[in-house]
């Protein structure tokens, strides 16, 4: 007689058993990161967004769990595998948008390019005070004029003796206002693109901060103006003179966000399955009706898909076979997959929905950001697109 195995009880908040898929150190970092965004983050994370601001002192607490850098080996940093940072961004998230961009952009783009394209004396000088909290860093790539079309950038270097001459700007830079360093890329000769290590306080730079935004208010977004700003030879990336540089950079940040837009959707999904067991109408609780459960039961299977394509491109990662146009379709389908989730979760909560006493409408308001940062979703379709046909329609 076959014997069959009881079934484990159902958990609405992992409803497919992902957490079965995890080994015990990716769920000991996952559940660290979480536990310290619920009591750290959450409680006032909603005051942070109406007032438009994160505390600096912010940098130093996520800098005592190692998470800066945490996917990086060598030079002080933990090297922990791309999963573990994936359910890092997604815990994040959970909490805040721009929360998840203070570690992403320290992390996998300003260390990262550090890590990759800086020189050895570069790696020394930066990546463990970075990865400390006693260093932040930005990452200047985006202009004015030059956001999904990066090789039109107008930021110019000009070699001068013995050090470079820089002049442009640079546009929606998280990090940019309390940044010690920026990593700028700047146009130096015909098709040449060089990375640069702007530090504050360099004469003719400036890096005010960008206000006025309903979307991810708990984040220093900033502009960079370079007003011919003297940066010496030593803090030029030596080995990179083309947009390969910092597309592979872009490449890292994406990854996170392919895992954090997974975190907001949770948020909002546990936020309104919560309140429609709570939430009294003609004698019971919404959740007993049709239309809501199809709302909770729709929201349940995007957030459960998007986790197993984060994860499975999480494992790629790790095995060395992801590709560029892989992470783009995860960031393309995770990012769209969130927003309809934390609109249906605004609907669930009605009125209620849009006040900061629920996370649905921050969240909501973040991934509309989140959907056009590093990369418009239009780009990624493109990229996809590209791969599938081997037909390039940039152009």
């Amino acid at each position: 007689m076959a014997i069959t195995a009881k079934p484990t009880e159902l958990d609405p908040r992992d409803f497919l058993a992902i957490d079965a898929l995890l080994d015990d150190e990716e769920k000991a970092i996952r559940d660290t990161v979480r536990r310290f965004v619920r009591e750290r983050i959450v409680p006032e994370v909603g005051e942070w967004f109406e007032q438009g601001i994160l505390p600096r002192e912010l940098a130093k607490e996520v800098a005592k769990l190692g998470l800066f850098g945490m996917h990086l080996e060598g030079y002080g940093l933990p090297g922990a595998s791309s999963v573990a940072y994936g359910l890092t961004c997604l815990e994040l998230e959970a909490g805040d948008s721009g929360v998840r961009s203070l570690v992403s952009v320290q992390g996998s783009l300003a260390m990262f390019a550090i890590w990759r394209w800086g020189s050895e004396e570069q790696k020394q000088r930066w990546l463990p005070p970075m990865h400390e909290g006693d260093a932040i860093g930005c990452f200047g790539l985006t202009e004015p004029d030059a956001g999904s079309d990066p090789g039109s950038m107008r930021t110019t270097a000009t070699r001068d003796g013995s050090d470079w001459v820089l002049n442009g700007t640079k546009m929606w830079i998280t990090n940019g206002t309390i940044a010690d360093v920026a990593v700028v890329w700047a146009r130096t000769g015909e098709g040449a693109i060089n990375g640069f290590l702007v530090e504050q306080g360099m004469p003719g730079f400036e890096a005010p901060e960008m206000k006025h935004k309903l979307s991810l208010r708990a984040s220093v977004t900033s502009e960079l103006v370079l007003k011919d700003v003297r940066v010496p030879e030593e803090n030029r990336f030596p080995e990179v003179s083309s947009l390969r540089g910092p597309l592979s950079c872009l490449n890292e940040a994406r990854y996170g966000i392919v895992w954090g837009s997974v975190g907001a959707a949770r948020a909002c999904f546990e936020s309104a399955l919560d309140y429609s067991k709570e939430r009294m109408v003609f004698g019971k609780p919404i959740a007993g009706y049709q239309l809501t459960q199809q709302k909770l039961a729709e929201m349940a299977l995007e957030i459960n898909r998007a986790t197993l394509v984060a994860l499975h491109l999480g494992r790629m990662k790790d095995e060395g076979t992801l590709r560029p146009e892989h992470v783009s379709m995860g960031k393309m389908g995770n990012v769209r997959g969130a927003i309809e989730v934390a609109r249906s979760a605004r609907t669930i909560l009605g009125g209620n929905g849009i006040t900061l006493e629920y996370p649905v409408i921050r969240h909501m308001n973040n991934l509309e950001s989140v959907l056009t940062y590093e990369g418009t979703h239009e780009v990624h379709t493109l990229v996809v697109g590209q791969a599938l046909t081997g037909e390039n329609a940039f152009r």
